[in-house]
């Protein structure tokens, strides 16, 4: 799928609770590559990260966003950092598969498989980083200016990131050399955890808005456009959450 220091709305980015954040600044001169067309695995290969340390690179991060789509909630972005030492990544491995997890896309997971993945990485010790962008940002420079922006903030959040494995594109201004994998969050082991930590966090954050906002089903679905998400904007209003520069959400202004 939430792209300085701070967030734009003020908020700062977040790392996770076992590790604190840096903003060192990286190495200038991102790099773009083309990337090959691949089939999905059964489970997310090696083969983008072990490139990567083969060519030199000792920190290697996958970096993916969450809720670029929805009408409400921010959009998340997450980056992990896949460890250079094989026992580390045999540990992860090892439990991912003992307990019947097979940590591709998100999207396509429960959200206990999701939970149970990050509960995992946070056992073997891995470290990532989460960063949001609220919805009035969103709105003020555009969804694929803050989807940039969030990016660059999880990774600048991780200490020494060398090189970063984004899902589906480049950015040259994520701070350290980087290449797009095409079908990532399927096919590329790092990029498939940072989604899986991306969508945690975001649905987490959701469901506190289910709180704060009752009658809009946030905890359902999560801020995207469903019919019981319109239903509601046309019942309730629009609330500071929404998206207003999307579509639905500026025709229910229109109309208020």
């Amino acid at each position: 799928m939430p792209p300085g220091s701070e967030n734009d709305d003020g908020r700062p980015a977040q790392s996770s609770s076992k590790h604190e954040q840096s903003m060192n600044s990286k190495k200038p001169g991102a790099v773009t590559r083309r990337a090959s067309r691949i089939s999905a695995p059964s489970f997310p290969h090696l083969r983008y990260e072990r490139a990567a340390w083969r060519n030199g690179y000792v920190s290697v991060a996958g970096v993916d966003e969450v809720g670029r789509g929805a009408w409400a909630g921010p959009l998340v972005a997450a980056a992990l950092l896949l460890p250079f030492e094989p026992h580390v990544r045999s540990r992860l491995t090892r439990s991912l598969k003992r307990a019947g997890l097979s940590p591709r896309d998100s999207k396509l997971m429960s959200h206990q498989q999701r939970w149970r993945v990050v509960e995992v990485i946070d056992q073997v010790g891995l470290r990532y980083a989460v960063a949001e962008i609220a919805p009035p940002i969103i709105d003020s420079i555009g969804v694929g200016r803050a989807n940039i922006i969030a990016l660059g903030q999880a990774v600048a959040c991780l200490e020494e990131v060398d090189y970063a494995l984004v899902d589906h594109f480049a950015v040259d201004a994520i701070g350290c050399d980087n290449e797009p994998v095409p079908a990532g969050d399927r096919t590329c082991l790092s990029i498939a955890l940072a989604s899986i930590v991306a969508k945690v966090h975001r649905d987490a954050h959701m469901q506190e808005l289910e709180r704060d906002y009752p009658g809009y089903g946030f905890g359902a679905h999560k801020g995207y456009g469903t019919a019981q998400h319109a239903d509601a904007l046309h019942r309730l209003g629009v609330t500071d959450q929404h998206r207003r520069s999307f579509k639905p959400v500026a025709d229910r202004l229109v109309r208020a």
